[in-house]
């Protein structure tokens, strides 16, 4: 993918006032049907959240982190890297979602939750659009940041803010198909 860096930003901010937009409407559901899941194995609205949650724990430090530290200026072009390019296409959801696992400790199923967690999962997007600014003066290429799954693999920074903004998209899309089942 070849992009414009401007653009690039741009349209993922739009995407995260939208994620946005969607949580706060969520914030009106009743917390038994946020809670409530279509089978015994299957996360709830809210599991959908937290589990976005546990990820953010570790994406908005680790961005952060490296756009401070990064010493590049931005430039005008961002070119996703082969592996940042899949990573965040595999994150958009599909008509029918594929089924993937997750690591136990990002695995929310049966937790207690209530709508605080969509509170923090919409604090959480702020922190993401503020850093989508700050990346504006930056280098989206050559900053790289290290993955949840393993420290030695770095993606380009555009990749990861891709990837983890995709990974929203899929599990909102994910918690609003279980709403629809009560």
């Amino acid at each position: 993918m070849k992009i414009s860096s401007a653009q690039l930003i741009l349209d993922l901010q739009n995407t995260v006032q939208n994620t946005i937009q969607t949580a706060e409407n969520l914030k009106n559901k009743p917390e038994n049907e946020l809670n409530f899941r279509t089978s015994e194995n299957s996360w709830s609205a809210l599991e959908c959240l937290e589990h976005l949650n546990r990820y953010g724990h570790f994406y908005i430090p680790e961005i952060t982190h490296r756009i401070s530290a990064s010493e590049t200026s931005a430039r005008p072009v961002f070119i996703s890297g082969i592996l940042g390019n899949y990573f965040a296409g595999s994150m958009l959801p599909k008509e029918k979602l594929n089924p993937m696992k997750t690591f136990k400790s990002m695995n929310p199923l049966y937790s207690r939750l209530d709508k605080s967690t969509v509170d923090e999962f919409i604090r959480q997007q702020h922190q993401m659009w503020d850093l989508l600014e700050k990346a504006k003066n930056i280098d989206l290429s050559r900053t790289k940041t290290s993955i949840s799954i393993s420290k030695f693999i770095k993606l380009k920074l555009g990749d990861t803010f891709r990837f983890v903004i995709n990974h929203n998209i899929r599990h909102l899309v994910q918690a609003e198909r279980v709403l629809k089942n009560i």
